[in-house]
């Protein structure tokens, strides 16, 4: 295909994969079941962060979690007892278990004490590698941060593609009219957007020309995004839909 078959093509798969029917069967359906601004944050970053494995045990795992907040998480982040806190005791998906997790809660407590919006983690640095390299740092800056929990929440600095990281913040800041991005954070330009990559992605892409470097890092999610952004400058990620849409749904 040459350019302008390979946009057509991409658009017409964007269309199809976009819509709220792509909801349902996706980690984002967890974020999409609150309307405070705070749940969508809190949810949307457990969802994100445990999403790795098949994508029913994924949405199941973040039911669970949510069930032991009492289903209001930001709630239950800010206003929690020590006693509440047990709750949390034995939750575990895959490698991501309650030592993890406790964290997890002592930071956002921490963090939201100061802030009404995770948006402001996000927005030190003036690249897209600044910013996700800067949110790690922050995330753990706290005293007691184990060193167990630093691998379930990539960074640029470790060469990571940060592909669920990459999947939170198209979540938050992609907006179009179509019902399934949030677009609650306005600060920080959808032009800006890393593609998350992950294997079905990164197969499709591939398959398409649009990635060549051997080893999926920070790199190769750059190179990707980069060639997306020569067929929707204003708003590349969007091509997500379509590259995981034709990885999972027709095995491309």
């Amino acid at each position: 295909m040459n350019h302008a078959q390979l946009r057509e093509f991409l658009d017409d798969h964007y269309d199809r994969y976009n819509r709220p029917a792509f909801i349902t069967n996706d980690p984002i359906s967890i974020p999409h079941r609150f309307s405070q601004r705070q749940d969508v944050e809190i949810s949307g970053l457990f969802a994100a962060l445990l999403a790795w494995g098949r994508r029913p045990t994924i949405i199941s795992k973040c039911h669970e979690l949510m069930r032991r907040m009492d289903d209001a998480p930001y709630q239950f982040i800010t206003q929690h007892s020590d006693e509440d806190l047990k709750k949390l005791l034995g939750f575990c998906h895959r490698t991501f278990c309650d030592t993890d997790l406790l964290y997890f809660v002592h930071w956002l407590r921490w963090y939201y004490a100061d802030h009404d919006t995770l948006e402001d983690a996000f927005l030190q640095g003036n690249t897209q590698r600044e910013r996700l390299e800067n949110f790690h740092n922050l995330f753990f800056s706290l005293p007691d941060a184990p060193q167990r929990t630093r691998k379930h929440v990539a960074t640029p600095d470790r060469g990571s593609a940060c592909k669920r990281v990459n999947m939170y913040l198209r979540w938050l800041v992609r907006c179009d009219d179509r019902g399934v991005d949030f677009g609650l954070w306005t600060r920080l330009p959808m032009t800006d957007l890393v593609c998350p990559c992950d294997v079905h992605v990164e197969r499709v892409s591939r398959r398409l020309g649009l990635l060549t470097r051997r080893i999926v890092d920070w790199s190769a999610a750059e190179e990707l995004t980069a060639h997306l952004r020569d067929f929707a400058p204003h708003d590349p990620v969007k091509y997500d839909f379509a590259l995981f849409g034709l990885g999972v749904e027709e095995k491309l």
